[in-house]
């Protein structure tokens, strides 16, 4: 009878074991494809905040997003009151009709100046008109055309761009600039704002106009980088050569010739050859189990970027900095530090993104035409034995930095990511501040402080989803091994 007890008990054992693993089996199946597998452990009652969102995340992926959410407000804090409340720029508007009395007055008296040309008449209303009721899109349009008949182009731009900061999403306003980019010749840049528009609006109706906009002003800039081309001398073949024969650094030997035929080839082949060099000079990681957590992440992030014309590829750099970097056409590094000191998957990716929103803006191509980008490389990455304490710090202006944080914090929400991985990414860099390599990444970017308030207000602003996967305990794991393998290369280094 005994043994008859403990056969059934065996039986009745792995009948329970086999049913937990198809309710596991089940729940990873749920999960994105291409995605690391995660176990997560169950709790009935979590009780750290880690194990709160590790039984969050399981929920999350299990689909019962509601018991997820709870979990996760218990962990997240809220952002501040007043953020909570904020409302959105008054409506953008274009019929007088639809103003005050005393912006219809401005707008008259505007029009009776410039039929009379009278230039304080004209000025004073519209420059009332757009500091009043700013949401009067055609009074921007307007004052630009002034001031460009009086040939200030230069300021018409910035009334522009002023206006664009309020109403990103104003196809009037993007379009306004483009042809006063165009106007000036600066054809690159006007290719790079239609193409912004289309890639921050891709449900807008006018995409495949501005999509056209774009390639017509890259073609007529690879013409001018043709024409520039035929104006190099051998001169900077020879300073290219002395440059990388004096320092060792191949960097150095891109001359403006060879600059200029890389453009031309486009951006994928510039990101190619930099990379190259890159992998030879910096300490790339070769754990396959790293690799593959960074490449599936970064290429999930990557098919929601709406520029399928690059291959992308992730590289890790055995460094225990906080920081990464984005090479034109899709050639993004990331520090093992970054693994290391991340707080969770959405906040890693929250860093990928803002990286890949740095190439599918251009914005390094951008650099290159201006001389910039190649500067950069040869002050920062090291050579002939040199440490790895500041990887790459490139010169984006604040506006890049800004728009790499906005669309970076688009690319996450499509990809499912909690919509503030950007945001405490920006929280856990003003924490690491202290560090000197975090000090030189901040040195050209906007204050954290800033990047917090304005990835906030994007965030409520959009009723995006700031409950949504967090992803800690592959995460976890993922931290560890990079630990690991940071303290052993410096056990390596003290051989030496």
């Amino acid at each position: 009878m005994k043994s008859l007890l403990n056969y059934l008990t065996i039986i009745l054992s792995i009948f329970a074991l086999q049913n937990f693993a198809l309710a596991e089996i089940n729940t990873l199946d749920k999960k994105p494809k291409n995605y690391p597998e995660k176990i997560f452990p169950v709790h009935s009652q979590p009780q750290t905040p880690e194990e709160k969102l590790a039984e969050a995340d399981r929920l999350y992926l299990a689909g019962e997003k509601a018991a997820a959410e709870k979990l996760y407000r218990k962990v997240k804090e809220p952002f501040a009151q007043d953020l909570e409340v904020k409302v959105n720029p008054p409506q953008p508007i274009y019929q007088t009709t639809e103003l005050p009395v005393t912006a219809q007055v401005y707008w008259e008296q505007a029009q009776e100046g410039l039929a009379k040309n009278q230039k304080t008449q004209i000025f004073v209303s519209l420059e009332l008109l757009v500091k009043e009721y700013p949401q009067f899109i055609p009074a921007h349009l307007q004052l630009a055309e002034a001031l460009k008949r009086y040939e200030k182009t230069e300021l018409a731009l910035e009334v522009l761009y002023q206006a664009a900061g309020l109403y990103l999403n104003e196809p009037e306003l993007i379009r306004a600039i483009i042809t006063g980019l165009a106007d000036e010749k600066k054809w690159l840049e006007a290719s790079l704002s239609a193409q912004k528009f289309a890639l921050m609006n891709p449900e807008s109706s006018q995409i495949k106009e501005f999509n056209q906009l774009a390639e017509t002003y890259r073609k007529k800039f690879q013409s001018q980088l043709k024409s520039r081309l035929r104006r190099n001398t051998i001169a900077n073949v020879i300073t290219g050569a002395l440059g990388v024969a004096i320092t060792g650094n191949p960097f150095a030997a891109l001359n403006a010739v060879q600059i200029t035929v890389m453009m031309l080839q486009g951006e994928s082949k510039i990101g190619e050859n930099i990379a190259k060099s890159a992998i030879k000079s910096l300490p790339i990681v070769e754990d396959q189990e790293i690799i593959e957590y960074v490449n599936n992440m970064g290429q999930r992030l990557a098919q929601m970027t709406g520029r399928n014309e690059f291959e992308y590829n992730f590289y890790v750099v055995n460094d225990e900095n906080l920081n990464a970097f984005a090479l034109p056409g899709g050639q993004i590094f990331i520090n093992l530090g970054a693994i290391v000191k991340t707080n969770s998957e959405a906040e890693l990716a929250g860093l990928l993104a803002h990286e890949l929103a740095h190439t599918v803006l251009s914005h390094g191509f951008k650099l290159m035409s201006e001389g910039n980008l190649i500067s950069s490389m040869v002050q920062y990455i090291p050579y002939a034995g040199g440490t790895v304490s500041n990887l790459i710090v490139l010169n984006y202006s604040r506006e890049m930095e800004r728009q790499a944080d906005v669309l970076g914090t688009k690319i996450l929400v499509s990809t499912d990511y909690a919509a503030d991985g950007v945001r405490n990414l920006m929280v856990t860099l003003n924490e690491e501040k202290k560090d000197i390599g975090i000090l030189a990444w901040l040195s050209t970017h906007p204050e954290t402080a800033e990047r917090v308030s304005y990835l906030e207000e994007l965030i409520v602003n959009n009723g995006y989803n700031r409950y949504a996967y967090e992803g800690v305990v592959f995460h976890g794991k993922m931290r560890s091994k990079a630990k690991a393998l940071l303290v052993e290369t410096k056990k390596d280094f003290s051989k030496i």
